[in-house]
């Protein structure tokens, strides 16, 4: 999903645990396909990436935790919901100045754009 509604720019790097959806060939040969680097933690190292960790565990305690899901269909839908709602939006990060981000990107986007024009 998120490749299909950004814009891949060079020296973009995809992190990730050493799970095995991550480490498949598929999955691999996506992200070589499209000049994406990989970055896998190492052996029982969360805290490689920490940032991420900590997006897993809102995740799971604001959205997943909180409910039941009838199906998969229904847990995909109220999940992208959540991220697209209420993660991207509204929920401020710390790590981006107190905006979600949602506005840290436009913000940033405006600004680049504003000092080409100069």
């Amino acid at each position: 999903m998120a490749l299909s509604r950004r814009i891949v720019k060079p020296g973009l790097v995809h992190h990730s645990d050493r799970g095995s959806q991550y480490a498949s060939d598929d999955y691999t040969g996506l992200l070589k396909d499209r000049d994406i680097g990989i970055s896998m933690s190492r052996k029982a190292n969360p805290w490689d990436n920490a940032a991420c960790e900590s997006f897993m565990k809102t995740l799971k305690y604001e959205e997943v935790y909180r409910n039941e899901y009838r199906d998969l269909e229904e847990a995909r839908r109220t999940i992208t919901q959540f991220l697209e709602k209420v993660y991207n939006n509204k929920r401020l990060h710390s790590a981006l100045g107190y905006l979600p981000p949602a506005e840290f990107e436009a913000k940033h986007k405006n600004e680049a754009a504003s000092r080409q024009l100069i």
